[in-house]
């Protein structure tokens, strides 16, 4: 063999090396990309078992909070109807005197110049105080007034369970 033969015969083994080499390295790699994306699957899986676990869990905290609020303001609601219901109800019979508003006055204030006598008929409750009966549209802007206080109050009183729920950790 000539020298050219035998350096055409060398590269020919030494390309051959080579690429049998890259051919094992291909298959070491792919068999490593394999596993690592069994693991990425794996790894994918658990992370989105576990996060739809967690929503899960806080869609069931808000049903509970929106069904509880939902009560709370139920509960809040009659209290307001049946507080309006009550007003109405001594509006109307402040309105046809059926029931009258009166003040307890003080006796010993001289200078209120108030001639109202100081004696009570049998048929009064306070023993013997004063009282002075308010003009009936006097009662009704006063019952007004407590309506809408009363109103205000359980407005109040519903924002605050409202905060109150809406805050407390669960």
């Amino acid at each position: 063999m000539t020298l050219g033969q035998i350096l055409a015969v060398v590269l020919l083994a030494m390309a051959t090396s080579a690429a049998g080499t890259w051919q094992v390295q291909d298959w070491r790699m792919g068999k490593q990309l394999a596993e690592q994306g069994a693991q990425f699957q794996t790894d994918l899986g658990l992370v989105s078992a576990a996060a739809a676990k967690q929503v899960s869990g806080e869609q069931s905290k808000r049903q509970a909070l929106e069904k509880t609020l939902a009560t709370s303001d139920q509960q809040h609601f009659r209290e307001l109807s049946d507080e309006q219901r009550n007003q109405a109800r001594l509006r109307d019979r402040l309105a046809t005197a059926d029931l009258r508003l009166s003040v307890l006055l003080d006796a010993t204030d001289s200078a209120s110049g108030c001639g109202v006598q100081a004696t009570t008929d049998a048929a009064g409750v306070d023993h013997g105080a004063q009282r002075a009966q308010l003009d009936p549209a006097h009662a009704q802007r006063i019952i007004g007034i407590t309506d809408a206080g009363d109103q205000g109050l359980i407005a109040l009183r519903a924002c605050q369970a409202y905060a109150k729920e809406v805050s407390t950790p669960k």
